[in-house]
C-alpha cells in the first residue's frame, strides 16, 4: 500500500511548498496540494518539515590507521544507524586499501563490512595510496561498478603519494570525467614540526594544532589547485578549515578553475582552546586538520552563506577516549586523528545555522543534501524530493529541543566532541526508499541500507 505524507512543507535547495507526497515502493510517485488518500496509508506531517534525506559525503565508518588503536570504534553497524536515526540516509565511505592491495580487493573488503550491516544507503570514494600501473588499471574498472570518485593524500606517511603521482592519477580520471577529493596538508612539514615538539619534549595535545597550522594547509591547497589546473581537471578540497585556504580557492576561481570545497561542523562550531582543556581533554579534539582560530571560523560562516564553501559532510572518524585517544597521553603525536561527527551534523547545522539566521534552510538542504547528491552524481536519485526519485525523506520536527550527550547518542564512541550543546529542530521520522526506518528519534527498521550505483555526473 502507498503512503500519503499530508499537509507538510516540501524544502529543496530553491524552495519550499506545501504539498503533500504519496510514497508508492521505494519511489516518490505523486506530489500536490490536497491529494486524495486513494487506499494510502496517510500520515498527517502538519507543521512539519519534509527534506530530502541528508548525505554525509565523507565518513570513515571503518579505518585502522595503524598506530595500534585496533581500528574506529565505529562500524557500519553502528556508524550507519547513528547517521540515519537523526535524518541522513546516504553516506559515501572513504574505502582506503591496505599498502600494496588492489583496489578490487578494497573494494571487496568494504562490501563486506557495508552489505548487510548498514542501516542508510551507502557508495565509497576509492582512495589511492600507491600509483602503479595495476592501480592505473583499475581507475576504469572502480567507475565501471559504479565507484566514481577518488580520494588521495598529500599527509599522514602512510597513506600519502608524491606529487608527481598525484598528477599522473589526476590525467587517468579525468579520461572517465571522474573526481578526485585530496586531503591537502603538506605532510613534510607536518613531520618536521612534530619530531621538532617531540624533540624539545612539548608532548600535550596544546601542540597538535601548533604542528598543522593554516599555512600548511594553504600551500597544500595551492599546491592541488595548481596541480589539477595541469591535469585539467576539477578540484575538489575536503575538510577545508581555513580563512587562507578559502582565500586560495577564490583565486583560484577567479581564473576559471573549477573547485568545490567541503567543510566540517567542527570547523564552524568548534575551536582551537579546546586543546587547552584540563588534563588530557584536549585529546578529544585531535584531528587533521585541527580545529582553527575563531577568525577562520568567522571566514568559514562566510563562505557558507555566500556560496564559497559548497559542501559540510564530517568526516567522522571516531575512536574512543579511553584506551584509544590516550595511547597518546605522553606523546601528541600519538593521538589516533579523528572525531565523531555523522550522528551530530544536522542538529548542528540547522540549530547554528538556521536558527541563528546565518542561512535558510533552504540553503542547509543545498549544503547537507542535494549539493552533495549532484557533485557525487547521485542526483536526482537522492538529494531531493521530486516524483520519480527515492523517498528518502525527513520530516523535520523545528521546534523541538534537545542537548549533545555522550550517554545518549548512538554513535559507538565513549564521548562526543560536542557534549552539552543546545539543539534545537530534529528529525521526527525518517524514510529510507519508502520505507519507515525512523520514528519518533528512534530506529525501528535497521540494516535496511544498500549499495547505491552511481554513473557520471552531468554537473562537472
Amino acid at each position: 500500500m502507498s503512503i500519503l505524507l499530508k499537509g507538510g512543507t516540501v524544502v529543496s535547495a530553491k524552495a519550499r511548498r506545501q504539498v503533500d507526497v504519496r510514497i508508492d515502493g521505494e519511489k516518490i510517485v505523486e506530489m500536490g496540494t490536497n491529494l486524495t488518500a486513494a487506499g494510502s496509508t496517510v500520515e498527517d506531517v502538519s507543521g512539519y518539515f519534509l527534506l530530502p534525506g541528508f548525505i554525509d559525503a565523507h565518513t570513515h565508518l571503518e579505518l585502522n590507521n595503524g598506530k595500534g588503536s585496533m581500528g574506529t570504534a565505529d562500524n557500519f553497524y553502528t556508524g550507519s544507524k547513528a547517521a540515519v536515526a537523526k535524518g541522513t540516509t546516504t553516506v559515501i565511505d572513504m574505502a582506503t586499501p591496505s599498502k600494496g592491495s588492489s583496489l578490487q580487493d578494497c573494494l571487496k573488503a568494504w562490501d563486506h563490512l557495508a552489505q548487510g550491516n548498514s542501516s542508510c544507503d551507502y557508495t565509497y570514494h576509492m582512495s589511492i595510496i600507491e600509483w602503479n600501473p595495476s592501480i592505473k588499471a583499475e581507475i576504469k574498472e572502480m567507475i565501471d561498478v559504479g565507484i566514481t570518485s577518488f580520494k588521495m593524500y598529500m599527509a599522514y606517511d602512510n597513506l600519502r603519494t608524491k606529487d608527481a603521482e598525484i598528477f599522473e592519477a589526476m590525467r587517468e580520471i579525468r579520461k572517465y570525467q571522474a573526481m578526485l577529493g585530496v586531503h591537502c596538508e603538506n605532510g613534510d612539514m607536518v613531520n618536521e614540526m612534530i619530531a621538532q615538539f617531540v624533540a624539545e619534549g612539548k608532548l600535550s595535545p596544546h601542540y597538535h594544532p601548533l604542528t598543522r597550522p593554516d599555512s600548511v594547509e594553504a600551500e597544500a591547497v595551492e599546491r592541488y589547485l595548481m596541480i589539477a589546473d595541469l591535469a585539467g581537471l576539477p578540484v575538489n578540497i575536503v575538510h577545508l578549515s581555513t580563512k587562507r585556504s578559502l582565500e586560495a580557492v577564490k583565486r583560484a576561481r577567479a581564473c576559471n578553475q573549477k573547485v568545490y570545497v567541503e567543510t566540517c561542523p567542527q570547523y564552524l562550531v568548534l575551536d582551537d582552546h579546546l586543546y587547552d582543556g584540563p588534563g588530557f581533554e584536549g585529546a578529544k579534539y585531535v584531528c587533521s586538520p585541527p580545529l582553527r582560530r575563531i577568525c577562520d571560523q568567522d571566514a568559514l560562516w562566510d563562505g557558507v552563506i555566500n556560496g564559497q564553501v559548497n559542501t559540510i559532510s564530517t568526516d567522522h572518524c571516531s575512536f574512543n577516549f579511553n584506551e584509544q585517544k590516550t595511547i597518546g597521553k605522553n606523546d601528541f603525536s600519538k593521538i589516533p586523528n579523528g572525531m565523531p561527527g555523522v550522528e551530530t551534523r544536522p542538529e548542528l547545522i540547522y540549530t547554528y545555522g538556521v536558527t541563528t539566521g546565518k542561512i535558510s534552510l533552504e540553503r542547509m538542504i543545498g549544503l547537507l543534501s542535494e549539493d552533495i547528491a549532484k557533485q557525487f552524481a547521485l542526483y536526482p536519485q537522492k538529494g531531493i524530493i521530486q516524483v520519480d526519485s527515492d523517498a528518502d525523506i525527513v520530516i523535520w520536527d523545528p521546534n523541538t529541543a534537545g542537548v549533545i550527550s555522550a550517554t545518549t547518542q548512538l554513535q559507538n564512541v565513549d564521548y562526543t566532541p560536542y557534549d552539552g550543546m543546545q539543539t534545537k529542530g530534529h528529525a521526527r521520522s525518517v524514510y529510507l526508499r519508502g520505507q519507515k526506518v525512523v520514528e519518533h528519534g528512534q530506529v525501528i527498521a535497521e540494516r535496511q541500507g544498500k549499495f547505491i550505483f552511481r554513473k557520471i555526473s552531468k554537473t562537472h
